[in-house]
């Protein structure tokens, strides 16, 4: 059988940092990756393609939602067919997985795979944010078996103890192990017990109207100083801020979480259709498009394009 693990959590929470230190509790086993990411362009699929492992990616919208489910089938059966001992499907920040006990019930798959349940990360410093803000947050607690608390070192003792609360509330079964920088202990991973599947007809999940990604695509030549100004302009208006660019000292990827603005030095080779590319991911009630259209008034000359 093979094992299959789910990783979720909220935009920002660092699951792509975690995922680099989890992929080697695995390190001699055959291991493939599944990418989602609700944007068009793969950025979380860049970062993670310079450790040499099997990965496919599913862009522009959620695997789960049907307009995405028939694509995941798809990769899934083609990874299976690599016969890895373990596959790890990092889900979008924006995704509803409550389905995965029912869709991995599917007799084809069933008979394969042994799914050892959803690891969620959460951002110790901005849940309290995201979870009264974005149901799918909510939603992907309620499908977790496991609970990261990541970067515990940016938030005071207080404000941990008050998010560990709020996720006992709603799931007061699941098990929370605190940690920084995505590192991971093998004996949580071990601890976790293989959930049952739901061998019955899942709801299908249509797109969530009230998630909205846009991209500005940036020209050549944007000062840096400039672009951090740019981006503090719209980032209050936004739930995450991702791309790569390209300045003359060389590549910088753009990750921006809450108001915090990060450009730094990416020192990985990048494919060029991803660069000058600005993804930018924003909910209901939120003046995104507002913001981003202020924001390229004033820096017009540096902007190719934004929708």
């Amino acid at each position: 059988m093979i094992k299959l693990y789910l990783v979720t959590g909220f935009l920002g929470a660092g699951k792509t940092t975690f995922l680099k230190k989890f992929i080697y509790l695995f390190e001699n086993q055959k291991l493939a990756l599944i990418v989602n990411e609700f944007g068009k362009e793969g950025i979380d699929g860049a970062l993670l393609s310079p450790l040499g492992i099997a990965l496919s990616e599913i862009n522009n919208g959620s695997i789960f939602c049907s307009c995405r489910l028939d694509q995941f089938e798809q990769v899934l059966d083609n990874t299976i067919a690599q016969q890895p001992d373990v596959i790890v499907v990092e889900a979008s920040g924006l995704s509803d997985p409550t389905n995965v006990r029912k869709i991995l019930a599917q007799p084809g798959w069933a008979a394969q795979i042994q799914y050892m349940g959803s690891i969620c990360l959460v951002d110790a410093n901005s849940f309290e944010k995201v979870y009264s803000t974005a149901r799918v947050c909510k939603k992907q607690l309620a499908a977790s078996d496991v609970v990261i608390l990541n970067k515990t070192d940016l938030a005071a003792p207080q404000k941990v103890d008050s998010v560990k609360q709020m996720i006992l509330s709603q799931r007061p079964d699941l098990k929370i192990y605190e940690t920084t920088f995505g590192t991971i202990q093998s004996d949580w991973i071990q601890s976790m017990v293989s959930p049952e599947l739901l061998p019955e007809e899942y709801a299908m999940q249509t797109k969530d109207v009230t998630l909205k990604s846009h991209q500005i695509v940036l020209r050549n030549g944007f000062p840096r100083y400039n672009l951090v100004k740019f981006l503090e302009m719209f980032l209050e208006d936004t739930y995450r801020v991702k791309g790569f660019v390209r300045f003359e000292d060389g590549i910088y990827l753009v990750d921006c979480v809450g108001n915090l603005v990060k450009v730094e030095k990416y020192g990985e080779t990048v494919k060029d259709s991803l660069l000058q590319k600005i993804v930018v991911l924003s909910g209901g009630g939120m003046s995104t498009g507002k913001s981003i259209s202020e924001a390229v008034k004033w820096y017009s000359k540096w902007i190719d394009s934004w929708e």
